[in-house]
């Protein structure tokens, strides 16, 4: 510790959101660069070591070999995939003094299809898994959080390369399981869920997350084992209802009633049921206009309508629409569509402007899956405060397609079947993707089959985040005091502490370290002479090397204190006895 390149600080850092950030700053793992961008010290280098140590034993063992990309990329591969443009601004671009255009790599599934197009050309060369740790940088509009979401970030990315779709089956399980174990080792807590393959593209993919509550992602899951992340949650439609015998529309005029729940309460107080049932604002159908802001810039329009009860979930409408960008519709967006009558649109009026199939807006209209052939709904009649009873789909209006975007809630079916379902927060700690032949189609990926025939070959893509990983284990690993590593990924498997002004103590703890070294423990001793005893206890709760041997004033008596920082507890050992204790604490 005297020498170590360390200051632990006693207060939290300013602009920390969460614990993990608090304490990784505070104990002298990282430090602050700039937004989202931050510098790893001694003690953070030798965690993200070993974290990756465990992932490279387990991508090994899974049949994979590790490369390298620069970080430093030409546009050319981006421009071919599309990525150039659908990244948006979410990329870092930068031109060379020859006014060439490059980027900082995002992900690198282009150059790693480029590189094995270049390197194999028949079916005999695979299956294939490579994959590499590398640093990936995405200009985030508001990193935060500390590692967690940085503009600067360390990943695993591991790509299969197959023959066929029965080969990538088994690549794909090969990793997940590999991913399982991965994570095992590292002390996470984590759930698979399925997920939408977003930008990414493909035919399956999965999410593995660590259930925190300062999470990003809301995930699902029922008593019967399904799990999703929310984006990929599909809402089951009911069976479709009969329209013969149904009443035709009713137009009402509807003053003042600028929120579903004043259209409820005016539809109950004047057009009761005959059923003596109330109207709920499920029974409304709700038309949110969103605009799409497409790659390239352009912007479209579109009207939603979904159950009165459910709101637009902006997160599901993102995977819905990818890679568009979605935001609410503006008012200068309604001043360019007066067809559009705010607080009262439907897919249906009198006059006969209707959204839907038959649409003289110009404007598409899409339903929630929930919004089937005969229901019957009350909504806008796009005239000024006027809405319409008894509108029934398919009879009077048809939508231009599904949108599944309307927000999940606790409760709702699983789509399976499996029972209601139960939110919660999680984490992406990785991501499994069956790319498919979505990037090699498009970069010319082929090879000879066993027929002498050119096909193109099937891909998987696997990512983890490595630092971000750090942060999570940070997070769930911690007690009021400060950090308290896992075995597995602690940046030291022992801390020694001499207290004291005796020479002894000190001379004591150098021979314990020599001790513990040779049973081949990695030793972090704090021989620091002039520092008090308060605060290096405060000093080795704050870093959080899991076993910690205090060497003090009980060596008059031939014991030191073991503390166990996992279990909380603090036992006096005879000295003689102290490395065989630790040894057996370890294993």
């Amino acid at each position: 510790m005297s020498h170590l390149f360390v200051r632990t600080l006693r207060e939290d850092p300013a602009d920390a959101e969460v614990e993990s950030h608090k304490l990784l700053v505070r104990a002298g793992y990282v430090r602050r660069q700039a937004p989202g961008i931050f510098a790893w010290l001694p003690l953070g280098l030798r965690v993200k070591a070993r974290v990756e140590a465990i992932i490279r034993e387990e991508m090994e063992r899974a049949g994979s070999q590790e490369v390298h990309f620069p970080a430093l990329l030409p546009r050319e591969p981006y421009e071919i995939s599309g990525r150039w443009t659908e990244y948006g601004d979410n990329l870092f671009r930068l031109h060379d003094r020859k006014d060439a255009d490059y980027l900082l790599a995002p992900t690198h599934e282009e150059v790693f299809t480029l590189l094995v197009k270049d390197l194999y050309n028949s079916y005999k060369d695979l299956p294939l898994s490579i994959y590499q740790i590398q640093d990936k940088y995405r200009d985030e509009a508001r990193p935060r959080a500390g590692i967690l979401r940085g503009r600067e970030f360390t990943m695993k990315d591991a790509y299969s390369f197959d023959i066929d779709d029965e080969g990538l089956g088994i690549s794909y399980q090969a990793m997940r399981d590999a991913y399982e174990r991965i994570f095992a080792r590292l002390g996470i807590e984590f759930v698979i869920v399925k997920a939408d393959a977003g930008a990414m593209g493909g035919s399956r993919s999965e999410e593995f997350l660590a259930p925190s509550p300062i999470g990003e992602d809301t995930f699902v899951r029922s008593p019967g084992g399904y799990a999703a992340n929310v984006e990929a949650v599909t809402t089951p439609a009911p069976p479709a209802i009969s329209i013969e015998g149904l009443p035709a529309p009713v137009v009402f005029d509807s003053p003042n009633t600028p929120t579903i729940d004043t259209l409820v309460a005016l539809v109950n107080d004047r057009h009761p049921r005959e059923d003596g049932i109330a109207w709920t604002a499920g029974d409304t159908l709700k038309n949110v206009v969103l605009a799409l802001i497409h790659p390239g810039g352009r912007r479209e329009l579109v009207v939603v309508g979904l159950p009165g009860d459910r709101e637009v979930d902006l997160k599901r409408a993102e995977a819905a629409f990818g890679p568009a960008e979605v935001e609410p519709a503006t008012e200068l967006d309604f001043a360019k569509h007066p067809g559009l009558v705010k607080g009262y649109i439907g897919p249906w009026s009198p006059a006969g402007a209707v959204l839907g199939a038959e649409s003289v807006t110009g404007i598409r209209y899409l339903v929630d899956p929930r919004v089937v052939a005969g229901t019957s709904w009350i909504t806008g009649a796009n005239e000024n405060e006027r809405h319409v009873l008894g509108l029934v789909a398919e009879r009077d209006f048809v939508a231009d397609g599904i949108a599944d975007i309307a927000d999940v809630r606790a409760g709702d079916e699983a789509p399976d079947g499996s029972g209601p379902l139960e939110l919660a927060r999680g984490i992406e700690i990785g991501h499994v993707f069956q790319l498919g032949r979505k990037y090699a189609d498009v970069l010319g990926l082929k090879v000879l089959d066993e027929n002498g025939k050119l096909v193109t070959v099937t891909m998987g893509s696997y990512g983890i985040g490595v630092t971000r990983i750090i942060a999570v284990i940070a997070e769930a690993h911690r007690d009021d005091r400060g950090l308290v590593w896992p075995q597995s990924v602690a940046p030291f498997d022992i801390h020694i502490v001499s207290t004291g002004k005796d020479e002894q103590v000190y001379s004591e703890g150098e021979r314990l370290a020599g001790e513990f070294e040779k049973r081949g423990c990695d030793v972090l001793l704090d021989d620091r002479v002039k520092v008090s005893p308060g605060v290096k206890f405060g000093d080795a709760e704050l870093i959080g090397v899991p076993i910690v041997v205090v060497v003090g004033k009980g060596l008059v008596d031939g014991v030191v204190e073991l503390w166990d920082r996992a279990a909380g507890t603090r036992n006096r050992v005879p000295l003689g006895e102290i490395v065989d204790a630790v040894v057996a604490l370890r294993s």
